[in-house]
């Protein structure tokens, strides 16, 4: 769980049963915080008080059904938690309440679409999906009795922070297949968003509110007030109106995703013409802290032409990748050297069977490439030749180098990655360039140098506190003394103060030039141990060309 994005709108209260109107109908919810009406359903048993404070609790419904208090409310129905006296269980039960002023044929379109919900929910047998257990017909009236699922909601989560990548995975994993068996049985679900998934006890996923799904072969229902379902995750060809498909439930799943893992909905504006309006044209900002398959699912989902988008087949590939656990690998760490020189999967351990074939393969990589171990998938190595060293990184990051035209010498080239989470710098400080006297007699005396003037050296921004957090120590580089240093704070920013972890490696050659190898990256979420890891990788395979 990350802290929200500042920037984001706050979803309106959690009811995980939710009617029609309580579906986003109106115009989407403002940036303000707001103040539950329809509080999540807890673990705990409703206290005598909030009995008391339900009125109709007590009430038996059906012979059988005996309403305890409520759960939550909107426009078109009442959600109590009930007894089931008959097998002793607890249930939900969805209690429809439609406006006295709406004329008859708006109120049957309205217990029509609660027949509906039921009907379109209990054809499913899908663990994702809320089951239904019975329709009871009150006064005319449809009541819908189902599981009780004791959770929250996305939604309600998303307003105390962001998913992180895998757990954004699992959740669409789930969705997915709710939807698929809902497609695969003619059903529409057309209300995909956060509020509408809720995350129950053991790990369990759920889509709930089946209540304006479209049924294959029925009539469509007329509908008061507009759009059915919440404008900023409708689908393009909806706003259209277009025919939808099962596409149009896999863009509201790519929206659910972009919200859940950037803090942010891509496309809610002020009011509901204007949120349309960005549906149809707007061009959300790529992701940022979903990365590789996920960022691949997320952008493929928003594809505007539902004929672009990516299957649910496809989506389950790449969210599964985002679950697989990672290949499993040996390190090697050289006796008076530094970082790993060989990464070797299990199957090439076991191709090698034999200590003189293993010692053979070391001592070559020592002689012909003693720093250049084999990358990670995805890392490239840049000749850097201002610098006189090699640098690897991730392939995809971006390159920056200092203006050539400034005044002031400068030997430095800077490695980002997209989102600008995890940023890689190499600096020389070359002796004879050097008349401040930066460069300390040694490369631990440079650390603990810098360590006494990190606000003074201008290199970490000016919201780093005066004591930042430090883990100096000594190590070597190609058997000669270098030093590393690892550096924790908080930014000093009173808006919205952001942990940070810094890694930075020292390695003064026999000529008196200073390297420092700086790797910057979140010291708190889902980018801490991918920071880490590319620290790691990044200084094990630093080959500096001079002596």
């Amino acid at each position: 769980m990350q802290p929200p994005n500042p920037q984001a709108g706050v979803p309106h209260p959690y009811n995980p049963y939710a009617t029609p109107a309580q579906s986003g109908g109106g115009q989407p919810q403002s940036s303000a915080p707001a103040q539950p009406q329809n509080p999540a359903p807890e673990q705990q048993q409703p206290s005598a008080l909030a009995q008391q404070q339900s009125p109709g609790a007590g009430r038996l419904i059906g012979g059988r059904y005996r309403l305890i208090a409520k759960l939550g409310h909107g426009g078109m129905g009442t959600v109590w938690r009930a007894k089931d006296e008959m097998v002793d269980r607890e249930v939900a039960v969805k209690e429809p309440r439609i406006p006295d002023h709406f004329p008859e044929r708006e109120r049957a379109n309205a217990f029509e679409r609660m027949r509906r919900e039921a009907r379109a929910a209990a054809r499913l047998d899908h663990p994702s999906v809320v089951n239904v257990h019975d329709v009871v017909v009150v006064d005319g009236q449809p009541w819908i009795v189902m599981e009780l699922v004791q959770g929250r909601s996305l939604g309600s989560v998303l307003q105390e922070g962001t998913l992180d990548a895998r757990e954004a995975a699992r959740v669409g994993l789930a969705v997915l297949g709710a939807l698929e068996a809902a497609h695969a049985a003619g059903i529409l679900h057309r209300d995909v968003k956060p509020d509408n998934i809720l995350l129950g006890r053991y790990d369990r996923i759920v889509l709930t509110d089946f209540g304006i799904a479209q049924i294959e072969g029925e009539t469509n229902l007329t509908d008061t007030g507009g759009f059915v379902g919440s404008p900023e995750y409708i689908a393009p060809e909806r706003v259209l109106g277009q025919r939808p498909g099962p596409a149009s439930d896999l863009w509201s799943l790519g929206v659910v995703l972009y919200a859940a893992t950037e803090g942010v909905s891509p496309f809610r504006r002020s009011n509901t013409p204007a949120t349309l309006q960005s549906v149809l044209n707007a061009t959300p900002a790529p992701p940022t802290a979903a990365r590789g398959p996920l960022a691949e699912v997320i952008n493929g989902l928003l594809q505007k032409d539902p004929a672009r988008r990516l299957n649910a087949a496809q989506v389950r590939t790449r969210l599964e990748q985002v679950l697989a656990p990672p290949v499993p690998t040996q390190v090697v760490q050289y006796a008076g050297g530094r970082g790993p020189a060989l990464r070797l999967g299990r199957k090439a351990w076991l191709g090698l069977g034999a200590v003189v074939v293993a010692a053979a393969v070391t001592a070559y990589v020592l002689i012909a490439r003693p720093f250049a171990g084999p990358l990670p998938e995805g890392w490239k190595t840049h000749q850097e030749k201002e610098l006189a060293a090699t640098l690897a990184v991730p392939k995809h990051y971006v390159r920056w180098v200092p203006d050539p035209d400034s005044y002031e010498k400068k030997h430095w080239v800077l490695y980002s990655d997209p989102s600008g989470r995890i940023t890689v710098r190499l600096d020389l400080l070359k002796k004879s360039e050097d008349s401040t006297g930066r460069i300390k007699d040694s490369a631990a005396a440079q650390m603990y140098h810098e360590n006494d003037s990190f606000k003074e050296s201008g290199d970490y921004g000016l919201d780093m506190p005066e004591n930042p957090k430090t883990q100096p120590k000594e190590s070597t580089y190609r058997d000669k003394k270098a030093a590393e240093n690892t550096i924790s704070y908080t930014t000093d920013d009173r808006t919205y103060p952001r942990p940070v972890e810094l890694r930075i490696f020292y390695y003064k050659t026999t000529k008196g030039d200073m390297y420092k190898l700086t790797v910057d990256y979140p010291g708190k979420g889902d980018f801490t141990e991918r920071g880490r890891e590319v620290a790691k990788t990044v200084i094990a395979n630093l080959d500096i060309h001079q002596p």
